[in-house]
């Protein structure tokens, strides 16, 4: 899949109240938008002597006050890691579709459904990010009736940048800070699965150097307490790599190491 809008390599001069970053591009000094609401941590390191290179897009919407979107940024061991948390799910749901149209399952255990259908609404609080059916008949019959017996394997997608430089071994963790809306995720798809679903959590790692994937009990010990829980309550949890350039970005299959 190529990025929705051509990339352009400039240098990070600064993140600043989480959402906004200055890069220099050509000799100018631009201010954009960061699409992440995460910390960042091991991504964009502030006491960095060294440059970080960016890739940023730009646009002409004279109505947006900023010029453009980061979308990915050079650790300082020079991998480099994408932040814009709307690729995940734009990246899944091309693989899904394409996969649903070619005959062929992405992951070996999807290969009973037919159906996908993305930002699922379960209540009228929470939207999970994509749900599979069987058939497309399946999905009217619940969208008629939501208590009828049709079974759902549901989706939730998280970006995943974490890597601690203190590892001897480069796992990759999920969150890289306290997120209370990640724990009433494993929550309401244990629930899901009470009722006789299957829940499943893709961690899109947007970074090639990581081999190993784990909660991060540093940054948020309830959630990985909850992530635990809920693998011996069957949720299934994949952590799969994504490929990218300065062209193009696609999810693979595969799958990391839960440790």
């Amino acid at each position: 899949m190529k990025h929705k809008e051509k990339l352009f390599e400039g240098i990070l001069l600064s993140r600043y109240k989480r959402f906004f970053a200055d890069v220099e591009y050509k000799g100018e000094k631009i201010t954009i938008h960061v699409p992440n609401t995460g910390s960042l941590k091991s991504v964009i390191e502030k006491e960095s002597s060294k440059p970080q290179k960016v890739w940023f897009s730009l646009h002409n919407d004279a109505e947006k006050k900023l010029k453009g979107t980061l979308e990915a940024v050079q650790a300082v061991n020079g991998t480099w890691v994408g932040i814009n948390t709307s690729n995940p799910n734009r990246i899944v749901t091309e693989a899904i579709q394409e996969s649903l149209k070619k005959g062929k399952p992405f992951l070996p255990h999807w290969k009973d459904y037919g159906f996908y259908k993305s930002e699922y609404k379960i209540s009228k609080e929470t939207r999970l990010d994509g749900a599979l059916f069987k058939t497309e008949a399946d999905f009217n019959a619940v969208k008629e009736n939501p208590k009828t017996s049709v079974k759902i394997h549901f989706i939730e997608i998280k970006n995943t940048t974490y890597l601690p430089g203190d590892q001897k071994k480069p796992v990759v963790k999920f969150p890289d800070g306290v997120s209370e809306r990640a724990q009433k995720h494993l929550v309401e798809m244990m629930a899901l699965m009470k009722q006789g679903h299957q829940c499943e959590i893709i961690y899109t790692v947007q970074r090639s150097d990581a081999k190993a994937f784990s909660p991060c009990d540093v940054m948020d010990p309830a959630y990985a307490k909850l992530f635990y829980k809920a693998v011996d309550a069957g949720l299934i949890m994949s952590p799969l790599l994504v490929k990218f350039d300065q062209e193009q970005i696609e999810l693979t299959s595969e799958k990391l190491k839960i440790i």
